[in-house]
């Protein structure tokens, strides 16, 4: 690809210079709205919101947005958007993925285009990973927002929050560098559907997926709280998209009361070995009797659920071997209070209330010894690949997008940009080293941390 480059350049750079005459166009407001008062910069909203209905395009009003957000991020937060964040803006208003560098500021940079949709009216959900974040930066980047007379709320496992510097007194410390901890007292309590309602609305993945599926299970229109899916900007991307791309969210009601039959099934799968009795696939996560396996099966039931078709047994079994082989205490779950609770796989937290489907988490019950749950059934479910695609224009932005471009092309249809950094970068970014062995890899790991190599590394056994 190096070679190629060569030859026909390289597409970033292109992309990237196509876009310079417009900041070179933002950058021609920027005296204009320097001299504007702090009222305004809020009317100035109002006038835009005004040229959109009078038949505009947000193309046409890009320019002067942007400028007028990054004079709100210079009186706000005192940062003003480089040139190379308002590309990284653009990049995600075209409905692109921006890749950026870590501490290139892509929180400050989702600002232009969130506001710039925002003004259309029909909202704007920007995802994080955790409700930390959600909550932290809808209180940084809020300032800039309510500079503007633009809304912002925030939705997280606790509910509904919406941004007011008004809720509580003013003399606690503004976070203008975007630090670990959260000024609640900016953070108003609201119900969810008003957090909806706000022009710009911060979460996670999780809670936007689930309270779809509550809003799809809702009784009456009243009682749904989100107001459609028009533009998303979606952090981490890569890890949302492609990495939890497949896993699916799940709302479950009680089926039928606990049976001990699971009991029973966790101890006849117990003895049973791998590759002898089961075949296991890890990457699919799937397990299969052997014929010999079954043969054990059918002498310790003193019945043959495979030849009477006694498809609910035979499930059953199949969940306990399932909870045997692939999920693990303390890796995938842990025992606490009596109960199974857990463990998110991607962010290792413990995700209380939640249970596995299908009479998995009955089988990891019995498996541990703790007392079973009535079985659920599956109400609704949707997968994040396929909630995502509900939105009329997805943006994301990542440090690492670049490796999974083509797979993000082929099901997203969204292209990756790769946004230069401010500076020039003095880090030297090497290849990969791939070695045949484990034992090899910590031998060369051991050479190059035993200063520099000049003692003799030790055989390892691994």
């Amino acid at each position: 690809m190096s070679l190629l480059s060569k030859f026909f350049g390289d597409s970033h750079q292109k992309f990237v210079k196509k876009l310079q005459p417009i900041v070179e166009n933002i950058n021609s407001f920027e005296e204009k709205v320097k001299g504007l008062s702090d009222e305004q910069l809020k009317e100035k909203t109002k006038d835009l919101q005004q040229q959109l209905a009078d038949g505009k395009t947000l193309d046409d009003i890009l320019p002067e947005a942007f400028a007028l957000a990054r004079e709100a991020g210079k009186r706000t937060l005192n940062q003003r958007h480089f040139d190379v964040q308002l590309i990284g803006g653009m990049v995600l208003y075209q409905g692109n993925i921006a890749e950026m560098r870590t501490g290139e500021g892509k929180t400050l940079s989702a600002t232009l285009p969130a506001y710039l949709n925002a003004l259309e009216g029909k909202g704007v959900h920007i995802i994080t990973v955790n409700d930390y974040l959600a909550k932290r930066d809808m209180v940084w980047m809020g300032q800039i927002y309510d500079a503007l007379g633009i809304s912002v709320g925030c939705i997280t496992q606790d509910g509904g929050f919406v941004y007011d510097p008004n809720h509580r007194p003013k003399d606690k410390e503004r976070d203008i560098i975007g630090g670990f901890k959260v000024v609640e007292d900016f953070l108003k309590p609201v119900s969810k559907k008003e957090a909806y309602g706000a022009d710009i609305t911060y979460g996670t993945n999780h809670e936007f997926g689930f309270d779809y599926l509550r809003d799809n299970m809702a009784y009456s229109v009243d009682q749904r709280v989100q107001r459609g899916h028009n533009f998303t900007i979606i952090d981490e991307v890569d890890s949302i998209l492609i990495d939890e791309a497949r896993v699916p969210l799940i709302i479950s009601g009680e089926a039928e009361e606990a049976t001990d039959k699971y009991y029973q099934f966790a101890k006849i799968v117990l003895p049973l070995v791998k590759d002898e009795d089961y075949t296991v696939d890890e990457k699919l996560k799937t397990v299969s009797f052997t014929e010999k396996g079954q043969d054990k099966v059918v002498k310790s039931l003193g019945q043959d659920p495979w030849l009477e078709s006694d498809i609910t047994k035979v499930h059953q079994l199949e969940s306990a071997l399932r909870a045997k082989t692939l999920f693990l205490l303390d890796r995938d779950y842990v025992v606490k209070n009596g109960e199974i609770v857990i463990i998110d796989e991607f962010t290792g937290r413990m995700l209380p209330g939640r249970r596995w489907s299908a009479g998995l988490h009955q089988a990891i019950e019995a498996k541990e010894g703790v007392t079973i749950k009535p079985e659920s059934v599956t109400l609704a479910t949707i997968t994040f690949q396929n909630y995502f695609r509900l939105y009329k224009k997805i943006a994301g932005m990542t440090g690492t997008a670049l490796t999974s471009a083509e797979e993000f092309d082929k099901v997203y249809k969204l292209d990756v940009v790769v946004i230069p950094t401010h500076r020039p970068t003095v880090r030297k970014d090497l290849q990969d080293k791939i070695y045949k062995t484990e034992a090899g890899k910590y031998r060369a790991l051991v050479r190059e941390t035993s200063f520099n190599g000049r003692y003799k590394a030790y055989p390892i056994k691994c």
